[in-house]
């Protein structure tokens, strides 16, 4: 019987080490899952923060857009009126004849335009520079005469202000619709730059939620390792007592009693040998 102890504790010593090792390795992989499971929680609120600045930006860009259509529509309606303008007022020129015996507009513009390329593609003496230069400022001066007659008349003049101011909010409204484009662009930019992160972010959300459920399956796995060896050494403490003269209760059946050799056997062999089976031994009288 000394040889069955022995073999028991032997067992016992074995699947208590089994069982330390499996919580060893549950609790140490329940820890790499709570780890994972904090960065996938970091990840997510991560996620949701991006997700919703480039939600703002997204709404940015597009109130400027509408922006970008209302200052398109001014500059074209201002564009047109500039237009219109402009050709009344060559029409007021056209019908309003210079002073008698002055040169019409058109011609002296023409002259002028004449003499400046002249100035700038002609090699010309000092005193040839000279003249032509003078000529010039004659014709210059000889056309403002002539706009400055034509704006004695209130009608010109009223129209030579309008076609200013439709060419200064114009110009206004190109600048604006430049600049809308330009902040709706950045807008749009920083939009996708957000999303693209948002996504690689989803990407490590997902990578790090297979890693958690892969250990949490080894967790589990492990811990239903270690409760199986403890429920072992239980089975092995009950033969223990049994074998160091514990009492078997009054309702196990006698049976034919097993030889030590084969219970033995069984043990080594790491077979299920039950407490009953112990008993019988012991009523063998075997020592």
């Amino acid at each position: 019987m000394t040889d069955a102890i022995e073999e028991l504790e032997k067992k016992r010593a074995e699947c208590n080490a089994r069982a330390d090792d499996a919580r060893a390795q549950r609790d140490r992989l329940n820890q790499e899952a709570r780890a994972a499971a904090e960065e996938r929680s970091r990840t997510l609120d991560e996620i949701h923060d991006k997700s919703g600045e480039a939600q703002e930006h997204r709404r940015h860009r597009d109130a400027l857009n509408v922006d970008v259509r209302e200052a398109k529509r001014l500059r074209e309606e201002w564009n047109r009126k500039f237009q219109e303008l402009g050709e009344q007022v060559q029409e007021l020129k056209r019908n309003r004849p210079p002073r008698t015996g002055a040169v019409p507009v058109w011609r002296l513009k023409k002259e002028l335009k004449e003499l400046e390329f002249r100035h700038m593609t002609t090699a010309l003496t000092g005193d040839q520079e000279k003249r032509l230069i003078e000529e010039m400022k004659r014709l210059e001066a000889a056309i403002r005469d002539q706009d400055d007659q034509l704006r004695q008349d209130p009608k010109v003049e009223e129209t030579l202000k309008a076609f200013a101011e439709a060419r200064t909010e114009a110009e206004k409204h190109h600048a604006r619709v430049g600049e809308l484009a330009e902040a709706a662009q950045r807008e749009h930019e920083t939009m996708v730059a957000l999303y693209e992160t948002v996504d690689d972010l989803r990407r490590k959300a997902d990578d790090v939620q297979a890693k958690l459920i892969e250990v949490k399956t080894r967790a589990d796995e492990a811990h239903r390792g270690h409760i199986s060896a403890i429920e072992e050494v239980r089975d092995l403490e009950k033969l223990l007592y049994a074998a160091r003269g514990g009492r078997a209760p009054a309702s196990w059946s006698a049976v034919e009693p097993p030889r030590e050799e084969d219970f033995l056997a069984r043990l080594k062999k790491g077979e299920k040998v039950s407490t009953q089976d112990l008993l019988e031994l012991q009523k063998s009288g075997r020592p």
